[in-house]
């Protein structure tokens, strides 16, 4: 399989997870998203033994000892992430929010309401707190993602990945396969 067409399959997958995440209530985002915060602390050493090959892949490759602090994903870094994915949970939902709404002289309605956009596809380096980060706002707003973060973090960001789809999976088994998406591989 091409790269091209190893793509084009995550795109189409993710496109049919957003449209199932459009008939999840705003109380399952945020269980899935609480159990994805819980899920990440509960395991930190996974996440870690991980994040030690990406390090230690890092400094062979001669990674500057900034960009290898970007790297580390230290106990205080993953309960953030955890922090971040409850505080996503706890922000109101943005999806259906009526921001506008009037009457033509026609008598005719007209309202704009807040949308999911369907898939977001976001590229990063080298900083796997990233993948929980945009997954989770991703989800909260509705949305299918695609993460394609650096070639620095991909046993972190696999590993991260993985833990949230498997959470939410447990917590709600409604949860879309494919919502959220990591790009296999580091090809360009």
């Amino acid at each position: 399989m091409t790269l091209t067409e190893q793509m084009t399959g995550i795109a189409r997958q993710a496109r049919a997870a957003g449209h199932a995440l459009t008939r999840l209530s705003t109380d399952d985002k945020n269980l899935c998203l609480r159990a994805m915060a819980d899920a990440l602390e509960a395991q930190a050493r996974r996440i870690q033994d991980a994040n030690a090959l990406d390090l230690d892949a890092g400094e062979k490759a001669g990674l500057s000892p900034a960009m290898l602090d970007r790297l580390r994903l230290t106990d205080a870094r993953i309960a953030g992430m955890a922090k971040g994915l409850r505080e996503v949970a706890d922000l109101p939902d943005p999806v259906g929010r009526l921001l506008d709404e009037r009457t033509r002289p026609n008598g005719l309605r007209l309202r704009k309401v807040t949308t999911p956009i369907g898939v977001v596809v976001i590229i990063f380096e080298s900083r796997p707190n990233v993948t929980a980060d945009a997954a989770g706002l991703c989800f909260k707003s509705g949305n299918a993602t695609i993460l394609r973060g650096g070639k620095e973090a991909i046993q972190s960001n696999g590993v991260i990945a993985d833990i949230l789809v498997e959470a939410a999976r447990a917590a709600l088994p409604a949860f879309p396969e494919h919502a959220i998406q990591l790009v296999p591989t580091t090809d360009r």
